[in-house]
């Protein structure tokens, strides 16, 4: 079972703003229908609110503002400057990422592009509880194939109000939630309530972090901006799921063999290090007598627990991984 304290779940804003450029600037901002649209390193996306406010105090200024000044709007409870401030986090955060060249492309197979994430998992899904947190239009189409909840704002469609998360998430098997619960500061009770599901942080406002592992998120299915110019005059021009026409293709990565990848990376570094400092003890014996002990001996004590501790966890990590309920290796000390 997965458990990370409320404070825990919290933190994920000064996560996304730890991991900025502080040098960049506002380059463009866009203000669509649907997306707002970002340009500082890279180009960023994140879900707009569905009012507009014609008293906005800072429009015409974004332009060569700070970075880091503007995504501290992620804390501000007013939706547009949220949302101005995921576009311009994910600008940065999004841009030559390391973990979105490991993701995999998704299509949708001759369903609508903006489905694919779905289509993806659908094996996964059969017969399984699922609630899903936003409405994703054509998601009808999966209700047949496993007891599919949709948890909305404002429902529809036999979806049900957002305020029956609090009895739906903890029972479902499967949450698919769009990472818009980010910038509306809802996802750190959503992802507690999600903690004993494979949870999968879905959207063009995914952040490609893998420390999102430490918030229960098991799956990120986020965006590759493939045409810039097309995505930014679709999102110009209104567009809403146009823009997996156009502009942008979803990827999907499982975050925990990200982290199994990372253990044996460390553990291969471990090893290598503990080999050479083996050598070098054998040689300092050679040259000094047995009456003094080798100097670096601390070092090498500390390199042989790091290395117990990383070979458990990743052991931990790998059974969990063939069991019916795995679990991030962050969380395994408190598995019970």
């Amino acid at each position: 079972m997965k458990h990370v304290t409320m404070s825990r779940y919290q933190e994920i804003y000064p996560l996304l703003l730890d991991n900025l450029d502080t040098t960049s600037v506002i380059e463009e901002a866009i203000l669509g229908l649907t997306w707002t649209y970002c340009r500082s390193e890279g180009a960023g996306l994140a879900m707009g609110p569905e009012q507009a406010d014609r008293t906005l105090p800072w429009s015409g200024s974004l332009r060569g503002r700070s970075l880091i000044e503007v995504a501290q709007w992620i804390g501000s409870w007013h939706p547009i400057e949220a949302a101005v401030a995921m576009a311009a986090i994910n600008s940065s955060i999004n841009h030559h990422n390391p973990l979105q060249a490991q993701a995999t492309p998704i299509a949708a197979h001759g369903v609508p592009a903006n489905l694919s994430v779905f289509e993806h998992f659908l094996p996964q899904l059969k017969g399984k509880k699922v609630a899903v947190v936003g409405r994703y239009p054509g998601l009808d189409r999966y209700r047949e194939c496993c007891d599919m909840t949709v948890l909305e704002r404002h429902p529809q469609h036999g979806d049900l109000p957002d305020q029956a998360c609090e009895y739906v998430l903890p029972e479902a098997e499967w949450v698919f939630m769009t990472a818009s619960t980010i910038t509306n500061k809802t996802f750190p009770r959503l992802a507690e309530l999600a903690k004993d599901s494979q949870l999968v942080l879905m959207g063009p406002t995914v952040p490609w972090l893998s420390e999102l592992v430490e918030f229960g998120v098991d799956y990120l299915a986020g965006v590759v901006v493939r045409d810039e110019e097309r995505l930014k005059q679709t999102v110009t021009e209104g567009g809403g799921t146009r823009i997996f026409e156009t502009g942008v293709e979803y990827h999907v990565v499982d975050l925990r063999e990200v982290e199994m990848q990372w253990h044996r990376l460390a553990i291969e570094d471990l090893v290598a290090r503990r080999e050479q400092l083996k050598l070098s003890m054998e040689q300092w014996y050679d040259q000094n007598s047995f009456n003094a002990r080798y100097p670096r001996w601390q070092e090498l004590a500390r390199i042989d627990d790091e290395l117990s501790m990383l070979d458990s966890r990743f052991k931990l990590l790998w059974d969990d991984r063939n069991c019916n309920n795995p679990l991030p290796f962050c969380l395994q000390g408190a598995k019970t």
